[in-house]
C-alpha cells in the first residue's frame, strides 16, 4: 500500500499524530491490530517513530494488548459511563466560561457554525464530524488552556466508541436544537445556562448511546 497521509490535519506529519488521527477518524476501529511495518508503508515514515507512537498510545490508554500485538482499545459500560460524567462536567465548565470569555467573532462563528450544521442533521458521518468541531470551538473559547487540554484527552478517548450518537434517528436534529440553545446562552453572556444546556446536551448524547448499546447487544443475543 502507498503511504498516505490523513487528511484531517495535513499539517501534521509525526507518527503519532497520524495513527491517532486514523483512530479518531475510524481509519482504525476498537479491536483492529496495529502492526509496525503496515503502520510504517502507509504513513511513509521509518519504524523506530512508529514504534515509540505505538508505546506512548499504550501508555494513554488508547492500544492494549492482545498477546504480543497491540490492538485499538474499547470502552466497557463501566468505563463509557466514567468518561461521560467527566466530559459532562469540563464540558459544562468550558460553555460557562465561553459566557464570560469568548470575543464577540467566536460567539459569531459558534452561531455560524450551529446554522451551518443545521443542513447536515441526515448524515449522521458529517454531522459527527462537525459536532467535534462546534465543541473544540466552545473550548478555545473557554480561554482557558488547562481546560482545553483535559478536554481534548476526553474527547481522544470518545474515538474508542465505535458509533456515534447522532447516528439514531431523529438525534440530528435534536442535537442541532441542543447546540442552538447553548449558543444562546452564551451570546447571552449567561454562563449558568451555558452550563445548564451544555451539561443536559451531554445527558441526553449519553442516554441514546446507552440505548444504541442495549439495542447492539440485544441484536448479538
Amino acid at each position: 500500500m502507498p503511504p498516505v497521509t490523513p487528511p484531517t490535519r495535513p499539517g501534521n506529519t509525526d507518527a503519532y499524530s497520524m495513527i491517532l488521527d486514523a483512530i479518531d477518524t475510524g481509519t482504525y476501529r476498537p479491536g483492529d491490530r496495529l502492526v509496525e511495518s503496515e503502520l510504517a508503508d502507509r504513513f511513509g515514515v521509518s519504524r523506530t517513530p512508529i514504534r515509540e507512537a505505538l508505546q506512548r498510545l499504550e501508555t494513554q490508554s488508547l492500544l492494549v494488548r492482545d498477546g504480543r500485538s497491540l490492538i485499538v482499545a474499547s470502552l466497557d459500560h463501566n468505563q463509557m459511563a466514567e468518561l461521560y460524567v467527566v466530559r459532562g462536567e469540563l464540558e459544562g465548565l468550558a460553555a460557562r466560561l465561553a459566557a464570560r470569555n469568548a470575543t464577540e467573532e467566536e460567539v459569531r462563528l459558534l452561531r455560524d457554525m450551529v446554522e451551518a450544521d443545521n443542513a447536515l442533521k441526515d448524515h449522521p458521518a458529517a454531522l459527527a464530524r462537525a459536532n467535534k468541531r462546534f465543541h473544540k470551538q466552545i473550548h478555545l473559547a473557554s480561554h482557558n488552556r488547562f481546560l482545553v487540554q483535559q478536554l481534548d484527552l476526553v474527547h481522544r478517548s470518545m474515538a474508542l466508541m465505535a458509533t456515534t450518537s447522532l447516528a439514531v434517528a431523529g438525534r440530528g436534529a435534536i442535537a442541532q436544537q441542543e447546540h442552538d440553545r447553548i449558543v444562546s446562552a452564551i451570546e447571552a453572556r449567561d454562563g449558568d445556562a451555558a452550563h445548564a444546556a451544555l451539561r443536559a446536551h451531554i445527558s441526553v448524547a449519553f442516554t441514546t448511546r446507552l440505548k444504541q448499546e442495549a439495542a447492539r447487544r440485544e441484536a448479538e443475543s
